[in-house]
């Protein structure tokens, strides 16, 4: 160990940078990003843009204050670029346009609602952007300062889906497609109704628009039944594309728009099976399963707690139309993949090869670049590029690591091992500072969420932070994660706490027989499924001697009804029906049947505002502990949503962080030696 080296403190989350949507200009010369920093005494998170040469060099940043801008997109002739801000009023964004050679951005719109995101026009003169206009009552109550003052008298609720994690209550008014004159900024709605409307393409020509909509007479119970459509650029009557029934995500013409390339799901009530990515003629005909046979998920869902959350990158299409860019999750990695748009090919090509997440992606006018975001053990995700022809990936960003490199972060080592049903697994351990190989230490097994989901190839500050206090940290993917192909995802389906605890147990197991384990002091924390897993374990085992249970997935009876999934949670358990028709099903699945027998002192995290998995399930397990007379305490996070781990207000997050080292430390540490 370097001795003039420090280590990983919960704090670092104030210096951590994170870095969003590259995006490179068309004539490939420089990438555009939205960067992120955290203002301390505020504890607001702010973004601006900067700009990096794709030929190397220093990034500089290209917009400035104390505001939050993102969804950077360059101009088809690459003179301007269109953002969106709210640098005019903290709570409502506009569209601004900022010239590529500098000066003030001038604000596009002035509009009242939600914006999503936006493309340009192929010609420059308009944008297509999905807009969500503010409900009558809540514009009321903006321009009636006592109404402001009173506030909410009463939420009248009428839908199944009327809140979401993250986002809390949801507003009457739907996502529906607008145009945006690039010029003069009149803004026009072109699909209106009761429905949501979302995830707008232009057509080749700029003639058309390609959308997706759920036209179902109740969309909250019909999920899956989402469908393309399209409708000229100046509005008109929208066509229906016929379409095999099932879950639609994004979509995109190919180059002569010919064809739709999509993302989606071929089955109903199977939550864990694979996103494949589509192709179907945009005048309608046989739809293809492109990916089907290679087992893989078309998805970005690969844990990390210091990067940007993407979702996938629209399928890009190269401009022969023979090929699709997409990325997909393969055994800890999460690639940018080459698919043949024929589907003739026996495996998925890798368009970068270097491991590690691949979070998003952008071609110049050419196709001779890529830029993308990308991250890896030990680093945060960086902006890099790929240049046709040449074999490695160019990093151009070093944010963060600067700071990482004065750290001493202990050493990661990757694991294979079999699992009980005969599965090849993946670990991961991380030895903290100092690590010495005679020594015994204790150790934290950490579980993800999900469960569709996976570990992978990327940064986990919270990992590094554990193994600063001492501990050996280690992680893998057990059978229910993505990644692994459909079948090992859904090998929990119906069953949960069965096969996924078995690869778990057979885990710890692999790990208390190294030398440097002591397994009398083996810990155990995860969150949402991960929380599951964790209240699960403590039911069922006295082996790990602490345990810290994090936004918890207790009781999956009271979990329908409480969560913003509501009815899906019959597809997301394997059940197929509601609690009162198949009580002992959704009950043999819940970790409150078991927690009768629990004797591990427990600490429950858990956030006031979760929507996802709502606090009282965290709340029945306390109350379960402390009437049992188990040592527990219950740490709730007001404000906070499901996602506090990853983009929590910073004070909370290390607070949360802290709270954990202090409970390992009682249990795992005090009294005995350290290691």
């Amino acid at each position: 160990m370097t001795n003039d080296k420090q280590l990983m403190t919960a704090e670092v989350l104030y210096d951590l940078q994170v870095v969003f949507e590259p995006q490179i200009s068309p004539d490939g010369g420089h990438i555009i990003f939205a960067l992120q920093r955290i203002d301390r005494k505020s504890e607001k998170k702010y973004r601006n843009l900067w700009l990096v040469p794709t030929s190397g060099g220093e990034p500089r940043q290209f917009t400035y204050g104390d505001q939050t801008d993102r969804h950077a997109r360059w101009s088809p002739d690459g003179q301007e670029i269109a953002f969106i801000s709210n640098r005019k009023k903290e709570e409502q964004e506009q569209i601004y346009i900022i010239p590529f050679s500098g000066g003030e951005a001038r604000p596009l719109t002035e509009l009242k609602g939600s914006i999503s995101g936006f493309e340009w026009s192929p010609d420059g003169r308009n944008l297509v952007m999905q807009f969500r206009q503010k409900d009558a009552e809540a514009l009321e109550m903006e321009e009636d300062e006592q109404k402001k003052k009173l506030g909410v008298v009463a939420r009248h609720i009428t839908t199944l889906q009327y809140k979401m994690d993250g986002a809390g209550y949801l507003p009457k008014e739907k996502w529906h497609i607008w145009v945006v004159n690039s010029d003069n900024g009149e803004a026009r709605q072109i699909t209106e109704g009761d429905h949501h409307d979302t995830g707008p393409r232009w057509s080749p020509d700029g003639s058309q628009i390609l959308f997706l909509s759920n036209r179902s007479a109740d969309p909250a119970k019909e999920y899956d039944a989402v469908d393309l459509f399209l409708i000229p650029a100046d509005g008109g009557e929208e066509t229906k594309i016929a379409t095999p029934f099932g879950r639609k995500f994004m979509a995109s013409f190919s180059p002569d728009g010919q064809q739709i390339a999509y993302i989606g799901r071929e089955h109903t009530g199977k939550f864990y099976q694979n996103n494949s990515l589509f192709v179907i003629p945009t005048a309608g005909g046989p739809t293809h399963n492109l990916t089907k046979t290679y087992g893989l998920h078309i998805e970005t869902y690969t844990a990390a707690d210091v990067n940007s959350g993407a979702a996938p990158t629209p399928p890009i299409w190269s401009h022969d139309g023979q090929t699709i860019y997409v990325q997909g999750l393969i055994r800890g990695d999460q690639p940018l993949l080459t698919i043949p748009a024929t589907g003739n090919s026996s495996e998925p090509e890798r368009a970068i090869v270097e491991p590690g997440v691949v979070s998003g992606f952008s071609f110049d006018a050419a196709q001779e670049k890529i830029a993308v975001l990308w991250g890896f053990l030990g680093t945060t995700e960086q902006v890099a590029v790929k240049e046709k022809g040449k074999p490695d990936l160019w990093v151009l960003t070093g944010f963060n690591q600067p700071l990482l490199a004065g750290m001493n972060l202990g050493e990661i080592e990757e694991a294979n091992f079999t699992g009980p049903g005969g599965d090849k697994l993946d670990g991961w351990i991380l030895k903290p500072p100092g690590f010495d190989p005679d020594r015994s230490y204790p150790s934290i097994l950490e579980i993800h969420g999900g469960p569709q989901a996976q570990y992978g190839r990327t940064f986990m500050h919270e990992f590094y932070f554990l193994a600063a206090q001492g501990y050996v940290v280690y992680w893998c993917n057990p059978r229910g994660s993505q990644g692994y192909g459909e079948a090992f995802a859904g090998a929990i389906y119906g069953n949960w706490g069965n096969v996924d605890y078995a690869d778990i147990m057979a885990w710890t197991d692999y790990m208390e027989r190294q030398p440097y384990i002591d397994p009398a002091r083996m810990g155990v924390t995860g969150g949402s499924f991960g929380g599951y897993m964790t209240t699960l374990i403590i039911g069922r085992t006295d082996r790990f001697k602490a345990a810290v249970a994090q936004r918890v997935v207790s009781n999956l009876i009271s979990m329908y009804g409480s969560s913003d999934m509501n009815i899906q949670i019959e597809e997301l358990v394997g059940t197929q029906t509601a609690p009162w028709m198949d009580l002992e099903k959704y009950w043999r699945q819940s970790p409150i049947s078991a927690i009768g027998r629990a004797t591990t002192p427990t600490l429950i995290i858990h956030s006031e505002s979760d929507n996802r998995c709502d606090k009282e399930q965290g709340e029945q397990v306390f109350a379960a502990l402390q009437q049992m007379g188990v040592d527990s305490e219950l740490v709730l996070f007001p404000e906070e949503s499901h996602g506090l781990s990853r983009n929590g207000r910073t004070d909370r997050r290390i607070a949360r962080l802290q709270h954990m080292a202090r409970w390992f430390e009682k249990y795992l540490k005090q009294g005995q030696d350290a290691g």
